[in-house]
Parts: C-alpha cells; sequence; structure tokens
C-alpha cells in the first residue's frame, strides 16, 4: 500500500474519532503514559520491560459523570525470540496494580514483521490469561496490524518522525460470557537517537457489543521507548 493511501486511512481515523465523541454515552477519557526498556541478548533473545500507568480525566456512564482519577500501573516483562528472518517468539507476565486488587497476566504472542519500499509493517497474534481474586478468570485472543512510516525517506533514522497505526481486534471469554473489543491507535513518533524514541499519539478503544451497551474510550498515549 502507498504511503498516501496511510496517510488517507490516518484522517479518516481522526474523523472518526471526532464523530464518536459526541455520540456516544458511556465513554471515557485519560492517559497512558509508559515507559519501555528493551535489552538485546544472545542468540537473538531479547527482554521487554514495560510501566504503564492508566489515568481517567473524565468519563460518562448512562448520564453519570465522572472526573479525575487515577486507576491502575501495569507493570510486565515479555522474553522474546527471533526465529527466521521476520518472525519471533514471546512469552510474557504482566501484574496489574490497582486500589482494591491485583492482577496477574500470563501472555503468548507470535509477530511477524514485513518490510516494504518504505514502510514496515508488522502482525502480532497474542493469547492471554488473567487472574484476579475477586474476578473469574479472563482469556483473551489479540490479533493486531501496525504500519510503521517514515515521514522522510524510506527508513526511520535518528531525528527523523515517523507515523504508526494500530488496528487490534481482541476477543475476550470470562464467566461463560463472550466480547470484542476493537482498538484504532495512531501515533505520531520520533527517534531521537539509535537506542531512544518517543511517541505521542490517540488510542481508541470499543467494547461491550455483546451487551448492547457499547462503551468508547479515548486514551493519550505518551510512549518512550529505549534500549540498554
Amino acid at each position: 500500500m502507498e504511503l498516501r493511501a496511510f496517510k488517507f486511512l490516518f484522517i479518516s481515523f481522526c474523523l472518526l474519532i471526532s464523530a464518536n465523541i459526541g455520540a456516544q454515552e458511556n465513554r471515557q477519557f485519560g492517559m497512558l503514559p509508559a515507559l519501555n526498556l528493551r535489552k538485546s541478548l544472545h542468540n537473538n533473545w531479547k527482554l521487554n520491560f514495560k510501566v504503564e500507568s492508566r489515568q481517567q480525566f473524565s468519563k460518562k456512564n448512562n448520564g453519570i459523570n465522572q472526573n479525575y482519577e487515577y486507576l491502575l500501573t501495569d507493570l510486565s516483562v515479555i522474553v522474546a525470540k527471533k526465529i527466521g528472518l521476520n518472525n519471533s517468539l514471546a512469552s510474557g507476565y504482566l501484574t496489574r496494580l490497582e486500589d482494591s486488587s491485583t492482577s496477574h497476566r500470563f501472555i503468548e504472542q507470535f509477530t511477524i514483521v514485513r518490510r516494504y519500499n518504505g514502510f514496515r509493517l508488522s502482525h502480532r497474534f497474542r493469547a492471554d490469561l488473567t487472574l484476579n481474586n475477586n474476578e473469574k478468570p479472563e482469556t483473551r485472543f489479540r490479533y493486531r496490524i501496525a504500519p510503521e512510516i517514515p515521514l522522510s525517506g524510506l527508513a526511520v533514522d535518528e531525528n527523523e518522525f515517523y507515523l504508526k497505526m494500530n488496528n487490534e481486534y481482541v476477543l475476550s471469554f470470562q464467566n461463560r460470557q463472550e466480547d470484542l473489543e476493537v482498538r484504532l491507535v495512531s501515533s505520531l513518533g520520533y527517534r531521537l537517537s539509535k537506542n531512544n524514541r518517543f511517541e505521542l499519539g490517540l488510542d481508541y478503544r470499543i467494547d461491550n457489543f455483546v451487551s448492547n451497551n457499547t462503551r468508547s474510550r479515548y486514551w493519550l498515549l505518551l510512549n518512550w521507548y529505549g534500549s540498554i
């Protein structure tokens, strides 16, 4: 797909978000700042450490409005092994810290990365299991497609900007109930150096399709990626 087509998708995504902000009765606005640290090991092994917080600025649920609230903190570690030129297998663990509970999530994933003339495209297949003493176990299956497009040249070099877009589908099963969540993410990134990147973007999520009580969530993304 040409770069021009990706720019069209980016603009369409922004218009979709703007239209849904006023249309949804159940909606939530907040911020997701995150720090990602990566470490390369021998024999094509890698470690990724991530710290992410979730902060709510406002929420409207069936006519009830809520203001600022610090929701949770996620701490995760994922170990990945590159297999072949473009594929990798990974396993990981995430703990979610909330005021009233702590969740434990176990992750398995397979990633395919393809490089084309002018952009990079990745496919990620993930399955995870979440355990919490206050809730029934939750199993999720996720697929994400993510193009990364340099805004100058054919690759993202130092001191250059790039555009990243994600489209993810999350199918969840919990207590004999299922749900589908759709995520659309658009970010503008800047590569400060060989080992450091910063991204600013918008994460839009819509779920609760099965219960016919659709919920929309809008998160401002602030991501820092560093290699150690």
